[in-house]
């Protein structure tokens, strides 16, 4: 939390707690009267049993609102990670044959599905998704927009093919992310006041690239080039299986995910790398990615807060009080 007006935090700093000393040095000094009452028993009676904090609290509770109402003056701010209507997210997915693979329940392709309605259920409507699907080669399954039930329908066409062209797939994701510069190259993305990018691709694959005109080193570049942070998710396990066709007869083959191509990837461009060895772990990565991604840190004054906070305090000093005070009948 930071003050656009710190003197008068400083002075609240000095009048709270020497206001306190005034108090105790109030309570502390002896009574030079004394009061004559000759009924005891009908004083007793009129004058309310109270412990010994009681009477303290009006006092406490008026002095934390003051101390309050000096901290709203002094106009606090705090960071929030806010949205922001420029931003791009691409969902990047492999939808591979190996995305048949059953070992993340129901399969692994099923996962992706629900994990990317999870993330549409969690990213603020003003940041505009797309979804890209790659196999033999990339596909705008939806362009940029901030329609999510076009986004929804579009995730819900996946459907898995054949063969991974991973770096093809990250050039054509980053140019979406960062829009198309001049002579047709991929351009820069926006980024906010501290130069962080406001364009990002959220990856996922399962199995390493047989396909394609780029490596995913070059694709990773042309990411980075393009200010796009990837972040890279490995989905399934190494025991992950398919069946194919081979020379005539159905053959079961190993189908791991290549962790340690996605994770050089989200290192190259800035972004971060996740491990999905199932269905729920990989729901929580889409969700958290959710939250963050598309959004730029920015400064929002909480005075209003601190002014409410003061005014109930302020009110219940005074509710205490009443309520504690002695009354004759």
């Amino acid at each position: 939390m930071s003050f656009e007006a710190p003197a008068l935090l400083l002075v609240g700093l000095l009048v709270v707690p020497l206001t306190l000393a005034g108090y105790v040095a109030l309570e502390k000094r002896t009574s030079r009267y004394g009061v004559r009452f000759t009924n005891l028993d009908v004083l007793a009676s009129v004058l309310e049993e109270r412990r010994p904090w009681g009477r303290h609290v009006p006092a406490a509770l008026l002095l934390a609102a003051v101390a309050a109402l000096f901290v709203a003056l002094a106009r606090p701010e705090i960071t929030v990670a806010a949205p922001q209507e420029r931003a791009t997210v691409v969902l990047l997915v492999d939808v591979s044959g190996s995305m048949r693979a059953e070992d993340v329940a129901p399969s692994r392709l099923e996962a992706a599905r629900a994990a990317m309605h999870a993330f549409l259920d969690r990213v603020p409507k003003e940041i505009r998704v797309s979804v890209v699907a790659f196999s033999d080669g990339p596909e705008v399954i939806v362009p940029p927009t901030a329609d999510r039930d076009l986004i929804r329908s579009g995730v819900d066409l996946l459907t898995p093919g054949f063969g991974t062209a991973l770096g093809d797939g990250l050039a054509r994701a980053a140019e979406l992310a960062a829009g198309v510069g001049e002579e047709g190259a991929i351009g820069k993305a926006p980024v906010d006041a501290d130069g962080k990018s406001l364009a990002a691709v959220l990856l996922l694959s399962d199995g390493k690239q047989t396909r394609g005109e780029l490596t995913p080193d070059e694709g990773a570049a042309r990411a980075r080039g393009a200010r796009v942070p990837v972040y890279a998710i490995a989905l399934g396990t190494d025991t992950g299986t398919i069946e194919v066709f081979r020379f005539g007869q159905l053959q079961t083959v190993n189908v791991p995910p290549d962790r340690e191509t996605l994770r050089h990837v989200a290192d190259t461009t800035g972004g971060e790398y996740f491990d999905a060895p199932d269905a729920e772990r990989l729901n929580a990565v889409y969700e958290r990615l959710g939250s963050r991604v598309g959004r730029a840190d920015e400064q929002r004054e909480v005075s209003v807060a601190f002014v409410a906070a003061g005014a109930l305090l302020a009110l219940g000093a005074i509710a205490v009080a009443t309520v504690r005070a002695p009354r004759l009948p």
